[in-house]
């Protein structure tokens, strides 16, 4: 039974970090996907980050550059972290995955191409 457990959320200023962390389970990460993916208020749910089995990572363009999307498969754990937050990242981020060998690309930041959903976790930033 896959499950995904989310935290590290929390309040932040502008230009400020977190590193959210995913414990995931029931799964095999040699045949998994993993992303970032996050709804802000009056939003629909956007991608942020994806990694594949082979360490591929894509990310949205309004992340790039701020963001790391990294897992460490001996913890079972995937993380995200976010450096120089802005109050437009503010939103609820869940972690999901999907069962593929490869998510290379833009493409795989699509929400419906995802199986599996953590509950979320809220990150707000003040500005």
């Amino acid at each position: 039974q896959v499950q995904l457990v989310e935290s590290g959320g929390g309040s932040v200023q502008a230009e400020g970090a977190l590193r959210l962390s995913c414990a995931a389970s029931g799964f095999n990460y040699d045949y998994y996907c993993l992303g970032w993916f996050r709804q802000a208020p009056g939003k629909e749910r956007e991608g942020v980050a994806v990694i594949d089995p082979h360490g591929s990572t894509t990310y949205a363009d309004s992340v790039k550059g701020r963001f790391t999307i990294s897992e460490d498969n001996a913890k079972n754990t995937l993380y995200l972290q976010m450096n120089s937050l802005t109050p437009e990242d503010t939103a609820i981020y869940y972690c999901a995955t999907r069962s593929a060998l490869t998510c290379a690309g833009s493409y795989y930041l699509s929400v419906p191409l995802w199986n599996y959903w953590g509950q979320g976790t809220q990150v707000t930033v003040s500005s």
